[in-house]
């Protein structure tokens, strides 16, 4: 039977991160980043690639890399989303990696991305499904010819992952690139369009099971994430509605919001065991569509449920942009629509189950 308590080595992970992330991803220091025009904490980041190491989770230690697992990395994603903190880990560190891990030939591009020392994003879309169809660009002559839309943490990558209509995955780098910021709801992970020009892209493999392996990482561990977030949202909600008196009695003593934190409660416990199987099954192997696809098909309701529940039951001081409520309510509906919707897992489950539709 697996195991998916979190490990005395998992708890400290957690215990260290937290800390750092304490130290550089305040919530005043977040809101004040997504109103200036560099919304990426570039020094969180480099205290967690660079200073923990971290980057290079997923990555085997002969190139370059910790040699950890993705129950680590879960770890590591569920502190970002308790703190909304605004790094590409997990464009970079989980999905660009990913890509590059299912491409063996490239070894010190992956040596770069786990040391923190570049930045990378897979160019599809934030949006499409593992598995799912995605833009490609024309390859001719080797240079790269198109336009992309929704590429997540692009303003930051230094080299970016781009499917090709041959069928390749190219590396580019991003000064070869045009990169234009879109209108991006969560502020923390903003999109970008990216306009290739005659690009020159070397060749990294097979663009289809890279990206098809890099998504499904992304999804599964997305949950985790959305774990941290619903976490977070709850135990603030919690800690905010005992504080705050009305009829000379905290407000968290009436029934009726007793029992909608207990429904809370029960949805971000099943969510931590929905997130938990997914990051196991993808360290293992074993289920892993089955187990990436329940994650997600439950994650992002609860995710922005919690958020919601935040946002009301702070009352007035919730609705302004001094309190971070509102960045968590942006994540997680972003959230709820990266790497597929939880209605698309839903299918993608049924498909996999061979469960036909009523």
């Amino acid at each position: 039977m697996t195991d998916l308590l979190y490990s005395e080595e998992e708890e400290a992970l957690r215990a260290a991160v937290r800390d750092l992330l304490s130290d550089h991803c305040d919530a005043p220091g977040v809101i004040a980043r997504t109103e200036s025009g560099t919304p990426h904490d570039l020094a969180a980041w480099k205290a967690l690639a660079d200073g923990m190491g971290l980057a290079g989770l997923l990555v085997p230690e002969d190139r370059g890399g910790q040699g950890a697992t993705h129950r680590e990395a879960a770890v590591v994603l569920e502190e970002l989303g308790r703190a909304v903190a605004p790094v590409p880990y997990l464009t970079s560190a989980v999905v660009a990696t990913e890509a590059l891990l299912a491409c063996d030939a490239e070894g010190g591009l992956l040596a770069e991305l786990a040391s923190g020392r570049r930045i990378g994003a897979l160019a599809v879309a934030l949006n499409v499904v593992p598995g799912g169809t995605y833009k490609v660009v024309r390859h001719e002559d080797g240079a790269l010819h198109g336009e992309l839309t929704g590429i997540a943490d692009a303003a930051v990558a230094g080299v970016l992952l781009v499917p090709a209509e041959d069928g390749g995955l190219y590396a580019v780098d991003a000064d070869a690139v045009t990169v234009t910021p879109q209108s991006s709801l969560d502020l923390t992970r903003p999109v970008a369009t990216v306009t290739l020009d005659g690009a020159p892209g070397r060749l990294l493999g097979d663009a289809e099971p890279a990206v098809r392996r890099a998504l499904r990482a992304g999804a599964g561990l997305l949950a985790s994430e959305q774990l941290g977030l619903a976490e977070w949202t709850l135990t603030e909600t919690v800690r905010y509605l005992k504080e705050r008196k009305q009829f000379n009695r905290p407000v968290g003593g009436f029934q009726a919001l007793k029992h909608r934190l207990a429904q809370l409660w029960l949805e971000v416990v099943n969510l931590r065991a929905a997130a938990r199987n997914a990051a196991d099954a993808l360290s293992t192997g074993e289920d892993v569509d089955v187990a990436v696809a329940v994650a997600q098909a439950y994650a992002a309701p609860v995710a922005v449920h919690a958020a919601e529940e935040a946002l009301q039951l702070h009352a007035g001081i919730g609705m302004t942009w001094e309190h971070p409520v509102h960045l968590y309510l942006k994540r997680a509906k972003a959230d709820s629509i990266a790497y597929g919707t939880a209605g698309a897992h839903r299918e993608a489950l049924a498909e996999t189950i061979d469960l036909p539709a009523p």
